[in-house]
């Protein structure tokens, strides 16, 4: 019996390895195709993918859905007039309903799905309002980060699936730095894994803000990352996992600048490393993990193009020039972009023989 017992442990622990293998593949991707999905007089700055749904907002206060199978249109809906300057740049999602939230004065934040639903669930008026991302950490809890109002940068919380929000008062925040902000660029700021939240500032000052709780408590963080003016700073984050992740900025005035503009850690944002100091690529709004490659892939997306990394960041290569603001992955060889008047599939294609 306990030769038995010790054989199914070992066929257990095999199957664990096989596992563990099967999620983190090492690719070595050589090229992309782009494969433009659909076009409209709009501009994308915040993208979610589902099985069944493209989900964007944009410009001029629309919003749309596009099937994910065949990438017709579901719905296409827009809050306020056509000449409306409202722009939505901010977007989060539950297995319920989709919410958007506009950046600017007043802030107004919508519930909507694919069939046309609406409905305001929060508003703030403020001259200096402005919300920049919004991420789920579960079907009842989210939340969304943008500008200082006050003395702290603006947090709001939901807990009740969206239908309700409260900011969160200073005294639970760090006190903001003078020409500290955060940057609506492309939904990608903030990052959820598990219970944990970060989130990045930029501008003269350029920090990391870090929860444990989902909000609840607060840590801040300096990066060193291009910092000093109104249009540097981190603009993008992402984390693997609760220790790896990665930053992404510059100066967008600037693209060419690349002296220290995309930084990574492996302690949780405690402490962070220059990458590819003096390499390309510069400025990008948006940067994210490559599924199930242990973080060890990345692929950063902006006007100036698509650059990947095989090797966490030390090392990129250019794939495309198209230009895009912010990019979805469905796995680790297909992901969804946008961009000006624009959404494309991108597919990513591995290194053959021949090329190695």
């Amino acid at each position: 019996m306990k030769r038995f017992s010790a054989l199914l442990f070992l066929l257990f622990l095999t199957a664990c390895v096989n596992v563990a293998q099967q999620e983190n593949v090492a690719h070595e991707f050589s090229s992309v195709t782009v494969e433009d999905i659909f076009n409209k007089s709009v501009s994308i700055r915040a993208l979610n993918v589902n099985p069944n749904h493209i989900f964007y907002a944009g410009s001029q206060g629309q919003f749309g859905y596009l099937n994910t199978a065949d990438h017709s249109v579901a719905f296409l809906g827009r809050i306020g007039a056509q000449d409306t300057q409202t722009e939505f740049r901010a977007i989060g999602s539950t297995e319920e309903s989709d919410f958007i939230l506009s950046a600017g004065s007043p802030a107004q934040l919508y519930k909507v799905n694919y069939f046309g639903k609406r409905k305001l669930v929060y508003e703030e008026k403020n001259e200096k309002v402005f919300y920049d991302a919004m991420a789920f950490w579960n079907n009842e809890e989210g939340i969304a980060i943008g500008d200082p109002t006050d003395d702290c940068m603006s947090v709001i919380i939901t807990n009740d699936g969206g239908e309700t929000w409260e900011k969160l008062p200073c005294s639970q925040l760090p006190k903001a730095l003078k020409g500290e902000a955060a940057f609506a660029a492309s939904n990608s700021n903030i990052s959820i894994v598990g219970d944990k939240v970060w989130f990045v500032s930029g501008g003269e000052q350029s920090r990391i803000y870090s929860s444990k709780n989902k909000g609840k408590s607060w840590e801040v963080y300096d990066l060193p990352i291009a910092k000093g003016k109104p249009t540097t700073g981190a603009y993008s984050l992402d984390f693997y996992n609760q220790n790896i992740g990665i930053a992404f900025g510059g100066d967008y005035t600037k693209p060419e600048y690349n002296f220290n503009n995309k930084i990574f850690t492996n302690d949780g944002g405690e402490t962070w490393e220059v990458i590819a100091k003096n390499r390309k690529p510069g400025y990008r709004s948006c940067v994210k993990f490559v599924p199930n490659s242990g973080g060890k892939e990345i692929v950063a997306i902006g006007f100036e193009g698509l650059a990947y990394s095989a090797d966490y960041g030390q090392t990129w290569k250019q794939l495309s020039d198209e230009p895009f603001y912010t990019i979805a992955f469905v796995n680790e060889f297909v992901a969804y972009a946008a961009g000006d008047k624009r959404i494309s599939k991108l597919t990513f294609m591995e290194k053959t023989p021949a090329e190695e």
